[in-house]
């Protein structure tokens, strides 16, 4: 399905606020509410909406460590990072995963309250895959900037 200028800037908004109603929805973009319901529902099935969410304001929720960690392996091999990953996406501190080009293999994104959780992130998920041969910890003393949402060319 190619996206057409109504269904783009369906997205862009509901990237701003998939909370709104359709009704407001609808208004915003100049459809009925039935038309414009029924387009959401197709972007939804043909995958180009995943999910919608809260984004909490971390601040709010007490302390959290933001942290850049940058992994290299010992060996280049599909099943072994298959490995890693599976490992590395089942923990809850992961928040962001990317398998990258270059010196290094993999950079986590991982939130965790405190240095003792980072411990014990790093000795469940880093040390205990053999393949690892090492990492590199970057802690966050601000996040400036973070935005979910994608120019979708609205």
């Amino acid at each position: 399905m190619s996206l057409d200028r109504i269904d783009r800037r369906i997205l862009a908004l509901l990237q701003q606020d998939a909370g709104q109603t359709n009704q407001a929805l609808a208004e915003r973009v100049g459809l009925s509410p039935p038309s414009c319901l029924k387009r959401v529902r197709r972007l939804e099935h043909d995958g180009y909406i995943q999910r919608r969410v809260a984004l909490l304001s971390p601040e709010r929720l007490g302390p959290l460590l933001h942290i850049v960690v940058e992994v290299t392996m010992e060996r280049d091999r599909k099943d072994l990072y298959q490995q890693f990953l599976r490992r590395a996406l089942g923990h809850a501190a992961v928040k962001q995963c990317y398998q990258v080009t270059g010196e290094i293999d993999f950079v986590l994104i991982v939130v965790v309250a405190d240095m003792d959780a980072y411990d014990r992130f790093c000795d469940e998920v880093l040390y205990a895959d053999p393949n690892m041969r090492k990492f590199r910890t970057l802690v966050s003393r601000f996040r400036n900037k973070f935005e979910t949402g994608f120019d979708v060319g609205a």
